[in-house]
């Protein structure tokens, strides 16, 4: 069963849906990304969009160096990455949805 979580970003309040067993990964996703949105807001001056996908390129172009650096030759990290990227993936689609809801409202 899925569960609504508040979350605050950027000072803006935003209900996303989550299961009660991801809910700690997801809090400190959030509290990962708020940081580093305040982090590119204070040096970028953006805003909206923009200001998310600022982000959302830099978090991928640092997951990339990360995988890079690391090459997995064992099978089990080959799985727990994968694993790690089908949770990064939901959890990103979930903040797309609250985003977009967001825009929306006025």
């Amino acid at each position: 069963m899925t569960d609504g979580l508040d979350i605050k970003l950027l000072g803006k309040d935003y209900r996303v849906a989550c299961n009660p067993d991801e809910r700690e990964s997801l809090t400190a996703a959030v509290a990962f990304l708020d940081a580093r949105l305040t982090e590119i807001n204070t040096t970028a001056r953006s805003s909206g969009e923009r200001l998310a996908m600022m982000a959302a390129l830099n978090l991928a172009h640092e997951l990339l160096a990360l995988k890079a650096a690391s090459p997995e030759t064992d099978g089990a990290m080959q799985l727990e990455s994968n694993v790690f990227l089908a949770r990064m993936e939901n959890i990103e689609s979930k903040l797309d949805v609250a985003l977009a809801q967001s825009v929306s409202e006025p």
